[in-house]
């Protein structure tokens, strides 16, 4: 009885050949392993070398249709001598596309089957001297310098790896990338819609982000829940003055509900003795804040409010936290920003006050807690 419950709640995955013909995909097979006869495990192991599952509890979906790879490819605009960096790039569809024009390829992949995979299918192709590869959790390895990034990215590590990219120290062209459609369309947001929230805001300080092409989950093996859209990404030549850690910390709390007024929001007890905690900090420390941490949350959800410190008479008092509130709401009045929602603020009038509150003494970032510059795990300081 327990065993039949096991196989059960196995997660199924799929049986696949992705070693291709010349030009061609061989004949695609899936099968759940729990539905194996003993015929069909000798077949296996007689062939193991040319069989992979595919997990799609990892994300693990190749893009098969001929056609939407070659529009990626194009859409790309790769010169000849270009470094491309692909990052999943699974049993190598884009791959061998990629290599055919770009001068190099750098492909990251944390799966060693696929890694195998991929190199066989390429040394067929005459490619192997143009291929490196890097295998290593792409969101913690250390990207070489690259000209592009061409991807198929899976979705469990879409927002850290858009938030790497945009954030990174690696300063690149464009990135043509394939994502979940949901989360393809919060990057395209603009203020007002539905699905603006702090991704789009953060994403946007650095980067214009372009619409492509829907893909559909038919067009994948095995298919996704959802479908796909491709989008373009391209890093800004100029960004605002700003400090990213006090800019990141202030979004997070301007959208932790994006429909509530800001008067409402900065009017919170909590909220205000947050603050104060944090401005009585800034106005000791004068040292300059950290810009490396990558943080770019993808979250509507409400804020887990600290409690903070409560306030006693050592630190502060009933009055000093009501002259700190007036404060707050005094700026939000003088420049027009008390009965607005941040879900339909474009990013010029988010950075405006931001400065009118920092002119102010009012400051969101901890100056004294250092950012860890090896910390990409998205959003793990302000979500």
């Amino acid at each position: 009885m327990n065993t039949q419950l096991k196989k059960r709640n196995l997660i199924q995955f799929y049986l696949i050949e992705p070693i291709l013909r010349q030009n061609s995909l061989r004949q695609l097979r899936t099968k759940p392993t729990h539905h194996y006869n003993d015929r069909t495990r000798n077949t296996k192991e007689h062939n193991q070398q040319d069989y992979l599952f595919l997990y799609k509890s990892k994300g693990q979906h190749l893009l098969t249709n001929q056609r939407i790879l070659d529009t990626i490819v194009r859409k790309s605009s790769i010169n000849p001598t270009d470094t491309v960096l692909e990052i999943g790039p699974g049993t190598g569809n884009l791959t061998l596309k990629l290599l055919n024009v770009a001068s190099k390829v750098v492909a990251v992949e944390i799966d060693q089957r696929m890694v195998e995979v991929l190199n066989k299918r390429v040394k067929e192709h005459g490619f192997e001297e143009k291929l490196s590869v890097i295998r290593e959790d792409a969101l913690k390895a250390e990207f070489p310098k690259f000209d592009l990034v061409v991807a198929n990215i899976p979705y469990g590590i879409s927002s850290p790896l858009v938030a790497k990219l945009v954030y990174g120290v690696n300063p690149f062209r464009s990135a043509t990338l394939l994502l979940q459609k949901e989360f393809a369309r919060r990057l395209l947001a603009k203020p007002g819609d539905s699905e603006f929230n702090r991704l789009a805001v953060n994403v946007k300080l650095v980067a214009n982000v372009e619409f492509v092409m829907n893909v559909s989950k038919r067009d994948f093996l095995p298919a996704p829940k959802v479908d796909s859209s491709v989008v373009i990404i391209r890093p800004k030549d100029q960004i605002p003055d700003v400090n990213l850690d006090e800019w990141w910390a202030f979004t997070k709390t301007c959208f932790g509900k994006k429909n509530k007024t800001l008067g409402a929001t900065f009017k919170q007890k909590k909220k205000v003795i947050e603050l104060f905690r944090l401005s009585k900090m800034a106005s000791s420390n004068g040292e300059e804040m950290n810009r490396n941490q990558y943080v770019c949350a993808d979250d509507d959800g409400d804020i887990e409010e600290s409690d903070g410190e409560e306030c006693h008479s050592s630190s502060c008092t009933d009055r000093e936290l009501l002259f700190f509130k007036e404060k707050i709401i005094e700026v939000l009045k003088a420049a027009s920003f008390e009965d607005k929602r941040p879900s339909k603020l474009c990013n010029e009038e988010l950075l405006y006050l931001l400065s009118m509150l920092n002119q102010s003494g009012i400051y969101f970032h901890e100056l004294t807690k250092p950012s860890s510059v090896d910390n990409v795990a998205f959003a793990a300081a302000y979500s």
